[in-house]
């Protein structure tokens, strides 16, 4: 195993600003100690760490501004236990959105809130990344700056009963800065000791007052990151060089980090005190940013349906097109294309000339004789918007009512490969199609302290939830004329969507719930919560309007599990 170091540079400014301590210190006064308050595993009032009924992380600015990395989903593996997220080359689109698991649960096991509201998932669902991740659909954490963190609440534990069926794993609730005055800026560079690698950043946060009694909270973060490659030459690229083909990259494949452009993260954070104990907040932000990984190499003398015969896994010989029989349609061998024989590595010189000299003979050394290794990756687009009023009444109920929007999107583009039934006509570059999530959510939540020993709390939520796949280019999808004579179709590594793929999938839910706290001793507490979702809206209409089976493929593309099985048991 390759033992890499990395060197980061840190620069940071701090303009006068009002600074808190950090969170895991404890304000002393005397001999009394107060810990740390959390606000999340209770519908209660806030209470200290070791109050809670469950294990409860609290990570701090401080926390994330003394490590190197920008990543936050890096900075939390190195301080939050049992959360893990790793690099992901040849993941397809996990690349883009990696999968971060939580106590070696899922990603869409894991409940991730921004102050305290749910946060939208990721356009992705992972096929490719850890294994326990394929078919799960979790929010892009690494889409928060970690400049804009006032601190992060981890609970390690099952919370779906409060929670609901997404907190199996446990809550992380990422809470932002609040500061009305004060800025800060922030600048990273790092490379790793090999010499690839290289990132940095550049981070700011800035404290407005908003009117006499509120407040505006803005960051931004702008950053590049390197790709790494930690390969060495594949064994059967070596054998075709020393065999004499120079056109073959060396390396052939890469094994490491994709490289990430454009990062940009804005992010802001709003509220303002208004009369009768009611405040207004909101919070937004906008991420974009660009990943490009690669792929396996395609190796020109046996890469099957493309170089070599669908099987012909030895490399016996090479895969020659006939483009007489690909413009009529009668595979009778027309153009007399010879037989390319392989040995030792090196196809038979005198046949491959006379497919070359012969533009009714094609072989796709012609346009790759050393082979190739797709690049693929994503720009990606995320954007929210979460605004409430919260107050309490003179009887003691404390309330909260919001609305949220959220969208994600993935727009897919490989380079440097074909679509082999395409032959000569094929593009080198493709535009697969697009994944895009897009939630909207209104919620109502009241809680009421019955005395010291006791809390209800009720709730009401309506969440519409829609997943769309954008169509690609034609030729990414495209069964092309060679594809008789096995040449495979679609672009090679990720085929794009096609009709048959395309589309748009929504479904509602409505649901309520009732939760009750209960301090029976100092060392006993009981929370019962009961929640009840009343309707998965589009599974129905869809149930009652038909039930062929081919109307199943929209919802389970959209990954709601109740909707998958309430079709199931049709």
């Amino acid at each position: 195993m390759t033992t890499t170091k990395r060197k980061t540079l840190l620069l940071s400014l701090l303009l006068p600003l009002s600074v808190a301590a950090p969170q895991q210190s404890l304000a002393q006064s005397g001999d009394e100690m107060i810990e740390e308050i959390v606000t999340t595993g209770t519908r209660a009032r806030e209470r200290s760490v070791s109050d809670s009924m469950v294990p409860i992380d609290v990570i701090s600015a401080e926390d994330f501004s003394n490590q190197g990395a920008t990543d936050l989903s890096n900075l939390l593996r190195t301080v939050v236990p049992s959360y893990n997220v790793n690099a992901q080359p040849i993941s397809d689109a996990a690349t883009i959105v990696r999968p971060a698991n939580l106590r070696g649960l899922a990603p869409d096991h894991t409940l991730v809130l921004v102050n305290g509201k749910r946060r939208h998932r990721a356009a992705v669902i992972y096929w490719l990344g850890n294994g326990v991740s394929d078919g799960a659909q979790g929010p892009d954490i690494s889409a928060i700056p970690a400049i804009a963190l006032k601190q992060v609440e981890v609970l390690r534990d099952g919370a779906s009963a409060q929670y609901g069926s997404d907190a199996i794993a446990g809550v992380m609730n990422f809470i932002l800065k609040d500061s009305s005055d004060g800025a800060s800026i922030e600048a990273k560079y790092g490379e790793f000791q090999e010499g690839d690698g290289g990132a940095f950043s550049v981070m700011g946060n800035l404290g407005l007052p908003l009117g006499s009694n509120g407040f505006a909270n803005l960051s931004f973060e702008y950053g590049e990151s390197d790709p790494t490659d930690r390969s060495v030459q594949r064994d059967d690229a070596a054998a075709i060089i020393a065999a004499g083909n120079t056109a073959v990259a060396n390396p052939a494949q890469v094994w490491g980090s994709p490289e990430i452009e454009d990062e940009i993260k804005l992010w802001g954070n709003f509220g303002i005190d208004l009369e009768n104990n009611v405040q207004l907040y909101a919070h937004a932000n906008y991420v974009s940013k660009t990943v490009t990984g690669g792929f396996y190499f395609r190796n020109p003398n046996n890469r099957s349906a493309v170089f070599g015969p669908s099987g012909d896994l030895n490399g016996s010989q090479l895969l020659i097109g006939d483009m007489l029989d690909a413009a009529d349609g009668v595979l009778d061998g027309t153009a007399g294309c010879p037989v390319v024989t392989i040995t030792d590595d090196v196809p038979d010189p005198t046949a491959l000339a006379t497919v070359f000299s012969d533009p009714n003979c094609f072989s796709f050394q012609e346009i790759f004789p050393g082979g190739f290794t797709p690049q693929f990756g994503g720009d990606l687009v995320d954007y929210s918007v979460v605004a409430g009023v919260r107050g309490e009444t003179s009887g003691g109920w404390y309330w909260d009512a919001s609305v949220s929007y959220g969208l994600n999107e993935v727009d897919f583009f490989i380079s440097n490969t074909v679509n082999a039934s395409l032959g000569p006509n094929t593009p080198t570059t493709f535009d697969p199609g697009l994944y895009e999530q897009e939630e909207f959510n209104v919620n109502l939540d009241a809680s009421h302290a019955l005395g010291d020993n006791a809390n209800i709390g009720v709730g009401v939520e309506y969440r519409d939830e829609s997943f769309k796949i954008g169509i690609g280019q034609l030729e990414s999808y495209q069964i092309g004329p060679l594809a008789d004579q096995g040449f495979s179709a679609a672009s090679n590594g990720f085929p794009g969507f096609g009709d048959i793929a395309a589309g748009s999938w929504s479904r509602g839910n409505f649901a309520v719930y009732a939760d009750i706290e209960l301090q029976l001793t100092d060392g006993w507490m009981v929370d019962d919560d009961e929640r009840q979702d009343l309707d998965q809206l589009p599974c129905e209409r869809q149930l009652r309007s038909a039930r062929q089976p081919e109307q199943r493929l929209p919802c389970t593309h959209a990954g709601p599990v109740e909707c998958v099985q309430r079709i199931d048991r049709v």
